[in-house]
């Protein structure tokens, strides 16, 4: 028996008063778990489920990301904002780095592969909602203009939606016989005219109008049909057919 009052091999030890308390961004996290599964996603706002998807993938594992979430959001304006924006562009913002802006890059791609999926499985002109989802989803928020087409089979279709100008913030060259010849190469035999306004409004400029007539009139001696020209920006989509410019 020990006679100083210790319990020898069996003591026991107690914690110091002044241990530092864990972080409190890990209860958050288990927190926002459980809100997300008792009241699905969609309940989330748009800086929580960021955070949860950094979480949740390699971006960040342990650190606190709120205030990254939140930065990323005020910095370019809203989720889609965010995943549209540059590589370049999200590592400005303090705590982004390569892993980050991969995996934010990553969670657009996914958004726009189910859009076409969605598009692919059936005719466009009858699935109007789902094909300006997917314009929208794919360059509302883009900082630069490009210039794509979607060409279409026999049925409507979708074949394939291909990028054929990448521009400045207010031009995307764009030569009709180029997308004529295309169209040839891909057996299309209809079109969807897309591009895209940085400035925000959708509204078709002179120069988007004489480029289009030239793509009709280049279409038109091949017997393909251009449905339609939309030009999408973060204030909404103009179409040239509604407008009567088609």
């Amino acid at each position: 028996m020990l006679d100083d009052g210790s319990l020898g091999l069996f003591q026991v030890d107690r914690p110091a008063d002044d241990a530092e308390p864990p972080p409190h961004h890990l209860g958050h996290r288990d927190r926002l778990r459980q809100r997300a599964r008792r009241g699905g996603l969609g309940a989330l706002p748009d800086y929580e489920l960021l955070e949860l998807y950094l979480y949740l993938y390699r971006s960040i594992p342990r650190a606190d990301v709120k205030p990254l979430a939140k930065s990323l959001l005020a910095r370019f304006g809203g989720l889609s904002a965010v995943l549209s924006a540059p590589l370049e562009d999200l590592r400005t913002v303090p705590g982004v780095g390569q892993s980050v802006a991969l995996d934010l890059k990553l969670m657009q791609e996914a958004a726009l592969r189910m859009g076409r999926e969605t598009l692919a499985k059936r005719p466009l002109i009858s699935s109007w909602s789902a094909l300006l989802a997917y314009v929208r989803t794919a360059l509302a928020h883009e900082p630069r203009e490009q210039f794509r087409v979607l060409f279409l089979d026999k049925k409507n279709q979708l074949i394939a939606d291909e990028l054929l100008g990448r521009g400045t913030v207010d031009h995307a060259p764009v030569y009709p016989r180029e997308v004529a010849r295309r169209a040839l190469e891909l057996s299309a035999s209809a079109l969807i005219l897309v591009h895209n306004h940085p400035s925000g409004d959708p509204t078709p400029s002179s120069a988007d109008i004489d480029m289009t007539r030239q793509i009709v009139d280049a279409a038109r001696t091949l017997r393909i049909e251009v449905h339609d020209h939309l030009v999408v920006g973060r204030d909404g989509t103009a179409s040239f057919k509604a407008l009567g410019l088609i």
